[in-house]
This record gives C-alpha cells, structure tokens and sequence, in this order.
C-alpha cells in the first residue's frame, strides 16, 4: 500500500541568482532509497531572483516526482516554504493580496504549486543552508543550482550528465572557521582598498556568486558575478 514510511520520495529542490536578480537556475535532487542523491535536474531561467528560483525549484520537483507517493522536500529558502505553507490561505482569502493589500508577488508560480500540493501528500523540512555536516541532498541541488546560474545550460541524469555536483565545502556560520580565518586578512584588505569605491552595506538579503547567502546590512562589494561578500571579490581577483 503506497503512503508507508517506507515508500516515500525523499528529495531536495533550491534556486540561485548570481545578482538577484541575475543569472539564474532552479534545482532538484530526488535520493534513493538509502537517502543518497540518485537523479537530479538543473534548468536556466536567464535572468530572474531569488525568489523565482526558489519557487520554480519546487514547482519542477512536484512536476517530476510520482503524484501517488507521498513527499518530503528539503529546502533552505524560507520564503518559498513560507510562500506555500503558511501564507498561501490568507493570500487565497484577500483575493491574492498580501496582508498590505498588495499583489502576491510571483503569484503565477504560487498558483501553480498550490495546484499541484492539492492532489497529493508533501510534507516540508527547512534545512539550513551551507552548514558543516548539513543535508547532502540540499547541498547538492545548492550547487547544481549555483553551477547552471553560471552556464545557463540545461543539466541533470535526464539531460545524459554523467555526474553528479560536488557541494562545495561548506563554511560554518556559527564562530570562524579556519576557511573564515584564511579569508579574514582578504577581506580586510579588499575593505580598506575598496573604501568609497564598491563595498557597501546590503539593502537586501541576497546571495553570492559563492553560493553563500548574505545578510541585509551585511558588507558586500561588486564583482563580475554582481553583488557578493568582499572576500569573494578578493578571490576573483
């Protein structure tokens, strides 16, 4: 009988924009039956936010799993679980309006998942993002995600990619880790050398080109990819 613990799909879907908005893709990764990453898509979506990633990321995974068995999605973006989850009725209530009486932004994306959410049984875990020991399957649909944002090329096991993105390694948000450490005398300078000139603080949270989300009022500084932190840029350079 499908709907056992046993017999549900495990999967994990994520959006990048290198500028938000900028070059964009959406992501998925659907893991066997040992919750290791099995098959995978990553689609462009040319030039798009974060947002748009994100919920395109969720509405390709419902379009491509089995209907009839239930759910569980790993996600690191808040706003698209929020969007689907809790703020999804009340919108529907205000005639898709937002609780300010404004349009529900990317409403045509939100309609379609609703649609499809409304057939089957899905469940939702946040999993943060970019943490040591954190989920493989998010980690991997981050950095497919992060990859075909560069290439704007179609890639996954359905397009005949051999491979499977490798993660890249993830950097501890909680105290300094050594990578931190090691970039910490970078982005010091980049700072001073940058004075007046490109680093600035955040009017929004955003995420740069190394994957890596950053802040509102965090420092950021421009780079060939957009926006970002000053290490990064230090690291380009």
């Amino acid at each position: 009988m499908i709907g056992g613990m046993d017999e549900r799909i495990i999967a994990a879907c994520d959006g990048a924009s290198k500028g938000n908005p900028g070059p964009a893709a959406w992501a998925w990764v659907v893991a066997d039956g040992q919750g290791n990453p099995q098959r995978w898509e990553a689609g462009p979506l040319g030039i798009a936010t974060n947002n748009v990633a994100e919920l395109t990321a969720l509405l390709e995974l419902l379009r491509s799993t089995d209907p009839a068995v239930p759910l569980e999605v790993r996600m690191d973006s808040q706003y698209a679980m929020n969007a689907v989850t809790k703020w999804l009725p009340g919108w529907k209530r205000n005639g898709w309006k937002t609780s300010g009486g404004k349009p529900v932004a990317n409403r045509e994306l939100v309609v379609a998942i609703d649609e499809l959410l409304s057939t089957r049984s899905v469940t939702f875990r946040y999993v943060p993002a970019h943490q040591v020991g954190g989920d493989p399957l998010n980690a991997v649909a981050d950095q497919a995600a992060s990859e075909v944002a560069v290439s704007q090329q179609a890639a996954g096991t359905a397009h005949g990619t051999a491979d499977m993105p490798v993660p890249a390694p993830a950097r501890s948000t909680k105290g300094r880790g050594a990578g931190e450490a090691r970039s910490g005398s970078a982005a010091g300078s980049t700072a001073r050398k940058s004075s007046g000139s490109g680093t600035i603080r955040a009017k929004f949270a955003g995420r740069c080109h190394c994957g890596k989300p950053y802040a509102a009022k965090d420092m950021i500084a421009k780079n060939p990819n957009g926006w970002g932190h000053p290490e990064c840029r230090a690291a380009l350079a």
